[in-house]
């Protein structure tokens, strides 16, 4: 009689699938706490009269944020992109829930605008000139009845009339990208509700152009950040839009075969962004990656070139109009001492080391050092991680107490994904809330964070090489 053979034995089986699923359930219910958060953080009462109450709230969305984004990898790869889409749409839209809270910017680019659909030069008259009277009386959302000035983004001009628009006695200050952009929002309605609502759409495109990299992780890393609740759309700064044509600009100058075409796309979409907020003109030597590790040739000058004329081609219709007067408020804010909130100095790391009168030229070799280092040195697979040096270079420099300017670093994080340098923002938001008083403290925790994470990823790679050969 055979001898009976007894069956092999069965494969071990993986987890059961709850068990499997609690990390990439806890990635959603990260998300769903961290848009919680934001909605507290924008319907919470702090203000920037009184920003006390947003202290607890930021910290939290920030820690929420760094928890969601951890366990993101966990989430099945196949679904990680739908998430991080989805949880940018709720992100973004919960800045729509309330007025904005801490900036009063987005009244000024209304009145823009407004100024603009009225066929009148945005650089020929300040909000309060005489000539825009009728203007003003037709505004109420802006230039609130006198008898109750009392909120915090309302202040008196040197008429007594009582307005929301900071710095009514000079004239607008924004490129012509963002007068455009401001003509189009009057042309939709016109409200500080447009403004937010269009700061929500850039976001989220933002996300969907990254996402086409196909690294859901590093999206994440813009379309998840409580800085796009809260300045893009709360806020509406129109630094958004720069962010998003030069997220276009360099996937564009990454794109190959580099085609003169590409080239010039680049340059044009690059040039365009410096036209919104002249800070992403920052991203263009990361554009030119490596131009100088070999010889110059004729062709290297399409993209930079297509930004220049670009940027030119934009100003000349106000030129036309305005003349010298389309220049507007800029070189008088360029000739401030410190930024708006007085006790802000420029150059405020620097400041520690060099003289404040070289603190400037320190800064100008610095950054100067940089940019001839990507240009050299630079990878032009990944012009963004050029553009992030660079960038974030200049803000940890000039030290600004501007959280929004740093929007554009938020971007190139989620191209390039060295999150470290997500403590500029953070830095530039700590700044705006506590005060001058703080700036070096602020930014010299910033740069230590980014140092430790470049040595951290210096030391990762040199640990790795002998591995791999």
């Amino acid at each position: 009689m055979p001898r009976s053979v007894a069956p092999p034995a069965p494969a071990a089986r993986p987890a059961a699938g709850p068990v499997r699923g609690l990390p990439a359930a806890g990635a959603f219910a990260a998300l769903v706490a961290l848009v919680a958060a934001l909605a507290g953080t924008v319907t919470g009462g702090g203000t920037l009269g009184d920003p006390r109450p947003l202290y607890g709230w930021y910290l939290t969305d920030l820690v929420l944020f760094a928890l969601a984004v951890a366990l993101l990898r966990h989430v099945p790869a196949r679904h990680r992109a739908a998430l991080v889409l989805a949880g940018s749409v709720a992100v973004a839209g919960i800045g729509l829930l309330a007025p904005p809270r801490t900036s009063d910017d987005a009244y000024r680019y209304v009145w823009d605008g407004r100024v603009q659909a009225a066929g009148i030069s945005p650089y020929r008259y300040a909000p309060d000139d005489p000539a825009l009277a009728g203007l003003r009386a037709g505004s109420p959302d802006l230039f609130p009845p006198a008898g109750r000035c009392a909120g915090w983004d309302e202040r008196r001009t040197a008429a007594g009339a009582c307005s929301r628009l900071n710095r009514p006695a000079v004239p607008t200050i924004y490129p012509p990208v963002a007068q455009g952009w401001f003509r189009g929002l009057a042309a939709v309605g016109g409200g500080v509700r447009a403004a937010q609502a269009g700061g929500a759409l850039l976001a989220v495109a933002t996300t969907l152009l990254l996402l086409t990299r196909r690294r859901p992780a590093r999206a994440a890393l813009w379309g998840w950040f409580p800085g796009i609740t809260v300045w893009a759309v709360n806020d509406a700064h129109v630094d958004t839009l720069g962010a998003l044509l030069m997220t276009a600009g360099l996937l564009v100058a990454a794109a190959r075969p580099a085609t003169g075409r590409r080239r010039a796309a680049s340059g044009a979409l690059l040039g365009a962004a410096t036209a919104v907020k002249l800070l992403p003109a920052l991203a263009l030597p990361g554009a030119l990656s490596g131009v100088l590790a070999r010889r110059p040739r004729a062709r290297d000058l399409t993209l930079p070139g297509a930004a220049v004329a670009v940027f030119l081609l934009v100003y000349l219709p106000y030129v036309l109009g305005s003349g010298t007067a389309v220049l507007g408020y800029l070189p008088g804010y360029l000739h401030e001492e410190g930024y708006e909130r007085g006790e802000v100095a420029r150059f405020g790391l620097l400041r520690l080391v060099l003289p404040g009168a070289a603190a400037p030229f320190g800064a100008a070799l610095l950054l100067l050092a940089v940019v001839l280092h990507v240009l050299r040195r630079g990878d032009p697979d990944r012009p963004w991680r050029g553009a992030l040096l660079v960038t974030g270079t200049a803000l940890l420099l000039a030290a600004p107490g501007y959280p929004w300017y740093a929007l554009l670093v938020v971007a190139l994080v989620g191209l390039d994904g060295r999150w470290e340098w997500l403590a500029v923002p953070a830095a530039g938001q700590a700044l705006y809330l506590l005060g001058g008083a703080h700036q070096r403290a602020c930014y010299a925790t910033a740069a230590a964070v980014v140092l430790t994470g470049l040595l951290f990823r210096r030391l990762l790679a040199d640990r790795a090489a002998p591995e791999e050969g």
